[in-house]
């Protein structure tokens, strides 16, 4: 297989004088190799439009790169062999690597057919000297040592990390002496996070209000940026935020709101905004009912089914998310009771909460973690069971009791 895709593609990275003249000014004034990768690399994800036309032997054979250069389109494998051939020109070997975007239908058993492979990405032989903590996707090839994974079709995701469908699946590289099966690399789960910080007080009437931050890294970042892509308005620009709240809040306004790094990939994408949520604490007698636990689901029912689990969980990726909530309590109120901690821990998934009284406040810590991106069928009750734990803390509630000013 590796000798078939190495013949379709022979040629097919000769270097036209007008790549060499863009690679030549994109480069100008990169100081480093990895300065000049990263041009090269923009370049492919801003400035190549993805267009797929697949037709018989079109769909396994790029065009050549002079073609895409000029055109400025092209599907998967038509990006990787310009990406490729740019690289080249610059001194830096690569290899197609082909996958299929969903983990779990290529496996280490899996028999060789090229139609089960659906994406064509690059492995990058990194200068000698090149080192930077920003580059993470690696893969270590005993023939080629040091390889840096690169999709270049993935506009959002930057240069040295990788999505998390691509994480831990198997792929065909493609290398001079044929093909070889190869399991790509998983990344560490604080690379794809959902952090949220906030700072809320609440009033005897049981009304909520105050800031929230949610810093997104990883696949979280790159899906809200394709979903603002294009927009405008700032009304729009906060859907996403009113549809998370909504999820959790009966009722809410969102006062101001912001956005921060949209299109600064490298960055984390950063959401500001206030918000109040009247009849948030439930009243029972002269008590209130406070849920510690202001927004963001962790739980999920697809476990939940009578038919018995016939396939593994994948998992979109690894990730690791945490909430921190501090609720000043209304003046006249302590707390009387506390949800108890939790601290469920599997192979595959980890998750803690913790609700505590710090002076007048009521804090709510937790942290989710997926561990293993594959979940066998053998462990299904048990995925159950800890879903099962994660709702039970969700729903759970501290009481507020009127006491000392």
């Amino acid at each position: 297989m590796g000798n078939w895709q190495a013949a379709l593609t022979r040629g097919r990275r000769d270097v036209s004088p007008e790549i060499k003249q863009k690679v030549a000014a994109l480069t100008a004034s990169a100081a480093t190799p990895l300065e000049k990768m990263r041009a090269i690399a923009l370049f492919a994800q801003r400035e190549i439009r993805y267009v797929g036309l697949e037709l018989g032997l079109g769909g396994y054979q790029p065009h050549p790169a002079s073609q895409i250069f000029a055109h400025r389109y092209g599907d998967c494998k038509d990006k990787a062999t310009l990406v490729s051939a740019m690289l080249s020109e610059i001194g830096v070997e690569s290899y197609y690597v082909v996958i299929n975007s969903e983990r779990g239908v290529v496996n280490s058993t899996t028999p060789p057919q090229i139609q089960i492979f659906n994406h064509v990405i690059l492995a990058i032989k990194l200068p000698e000297g090149v080192s930077d903590p920003s580059l993470v996707a690696f893969l270590n090839d005993t023939k080629l040592g040091k390889l840096l994974i690169f999709d270049p079709t993935d506009e959002m995701t930057p240069f040295g990390q990788l999505r998390g469908a691509l994480q831990a699946n198997y792929a065909l590289l493609v290398t001079p002496s044929g093909g070889e099966l190869v399991e790509l690399p998983q990344l560490p789960a604080t690379l794809n996070s959902t952090e949220r910080i906030a700072k809320l007080k609440l009033d005897d009437k049981g009304t909520l209000s105050g800031d929230i931050r949610e810093i997104r890294r990883g696949d979280p970042a790159v899906r809200q940026r394709y979903k603002l892509q294009g927009v405008s308005k700032n009304t729009d620009r906060i859907k996403p935020i009113e549809e998370s709240l909504a999820n959790s809040l009966g009722t809410f306004q969102i006062t101001k709101a912001s956005i921060g790094n949209l299109a600064q990939t490298n960055l984390p994408f950063v959401y500001d905004y206030s918000v109040v949520a009247e009849n948030y604490a439930k009243s029972a007698g002269d008590l209130l009912l406070v849920r510690p636990r202001v927004i963001g689901y962790e739980s999920q029912n697809f476990m939940e089914t009578k038919e018995a689990r016939k396939y593994p969980v994948e998992f979109p990726g690894p990730w690791r998310n945490t909430d921190t909530f501090e609720i000043a309590l209304p003046p006249g109120y302590e707390v009387d009771d506390l949800p108890p901690p939790v601290n469920a821990d599997y192979s595959f998934a980890s998750y803690h909460s913790k609700a505590e009284v710090t002076g007048k406040t009521l804090k709510y810590t937790r942290t989710f973690e997926i561990k293993e991106l594959s979940v066998p069928v053998s462990k299904a009750e048990e995925l159950k069971t800890f879903y099962r734990v994660i709702g039970n803390d969700e729903r759970s509630t501290a009481v507020l009791k009127p006491g000392a000013n």
